[in-house]
């Protein structure tokens, strides 16, 4: 199937738009935003309220290479290949998959307003992620010791994939999906699952509610390399199967029935994008807690600025998502340190105003 879809790439995103073919425009663009997350990466490394030298550390990796040997302090190695290094890579991954999400869920839906955070798959997967917390040492502790460091983002992929289910099912009708009925019902399902999380974390202790209270808000500060061992092979494996899936929501931009007589399988699609996202968004959530808006902002930017081809808008949402990622931790963590500020919190403050815009700017949405 992924290969029926894969095969209609070169169908237009949009037969009603007449700007132009954009795909030069779009790969320099991506070219632009492959440079623009090396340099948010190196900035992730060398910002931070220690003042561990990078370029030691850089010298130290280089140093072999040409024969020498350069001593690096044990200081500077722990913040910068064990602290840094690791929240570095994981807001990467993390940044990309709720990109992509993002652009792949709003492809689906034909919607600009589609998002896990609005539509109630994030709290969804946060459920997952707070029940196992919660319950991991005591009821659900057989199950924890069996998967092991995957038992948390395969439980939030869990609560991520029965929300995502169960708003396909309501708002679809007959073949159809109505984006008003998804977006109401996004809302009913996110409050739900905040009601049965506040409930989990009424049991918690006192330790598991210091914990849950900041991971709530979103944060890498608890990056490892165990979580992301834990993480990293479903977010990757959701990154490398989305292209497949470009020519397909194209098409479904002309409308179902539309991709249905070119040789979509309309019903495929959907369930493979449902698939994905409900798998990275359940693993995202797991290791950093909720960071909302960047499914939104992203894909929604590059749309204006490279057109709604998903053969270049899903790999340049993955750039962007993890440079803008990368680039809120950074100000999280530098701009009241030597404390550091909920990632969410940035996200939120940026994400919230352009939600606004996006809504104000298309007024009539709720009557399609």
């Amino acid at each position: 199937m992924l290969q029926t879809l894969s095969t209609a790439s070169h169908l237009p995103a949009n037969r009603n738009d007449t700007r132009g073919d954009r795909s030069v425009k779009a790969r320099l663009t991506l070219v632009g935003l492959a440079g623009l997350l090396a340099v948010t990466s190196f900035l992730s490394l060398a910002t931070g309220a220690s003042d561990a030298s990078l370029l030691a550390v850089i010298q130290s990796w280089i140093a072999p290479l040409t024969g020498g040997q350069i001593e690096l302090s044990i200081r500077d190695s722990i913040i910068i290949h064990d602290i840094r290094l690791p929240r570095m890579v994981l807001g990467i991954l993390v940044g990309a998959s709720l990109a992509v999400c993002g652009a792949t869920m709003q492809g689906l839906f034909r919607n600009p307003l589609a998002d896990p955070g609005i539509v109630g798959v994030s709290s969804g997967a946060a459920l997952g992620a707070v029940t196992m917390i919660v319950l991991g040492s005591s009821t659900l502790a057989p199950i924890a010791a069996f998967l092991g460091v995957f038992a948390l983002p395969l439980t939030a992929f869990a609560g991520a994939l029965i929300t995502t289910l169960v708003l396909y099912r309501v708002s679809t009708q007959n073949g159809k999906t109505s984006v008003a009925t998804m977006l109401l019902a996004g809302i009913a399902l996110g409050a739900l699952a905040l009601a049965l999380t506040g409930i989990l974390i009424f049991m918690a202790d006192d330790q598991q509610l210091r914990d849950l209270t900041f991971w709530n808000m979103g944060s890498l500060a608890g990056a490892t390399w165990v979580k992301i061992l834990a993480a990293a092979p479903i977010i990757i494996v959701v990154l490398l199967t989305v292209p497949f899936l470009a020519g397909g929501l194209n098409a479904m931009t002309l409308g179902e029935a539309t991709a249905r007589h070119i040789g979509i399988p309309v019903q495929g699609l959907k369930a493979c994008s449902i698939l994905v996202v409900a798998a990275a968004t359940g693993a995202s959530v797991a290791v950093s807690g909720g960071i909302g808006f960047v499914g939104i902002v992203v894909p929604h930017l590059l749309r204006l600025l490279i057109g709604p081809d998903h053969r270049y808008l899903l790999p340049a949402s993955a750039l962007l998502g993890a440079s803008l990622l990368l680039v809120a931790d950074a100000i999280a963590r530098t701009i009241v340190a030597p404390a550091e500020l909920p990632i969410g919190i940035i996200t939120a403050l940026v994400g919230a105003p352009f939600f606004l815009w996006i809504l104000l700017s298309r007024r009539g949405f709720l009557d399609l």
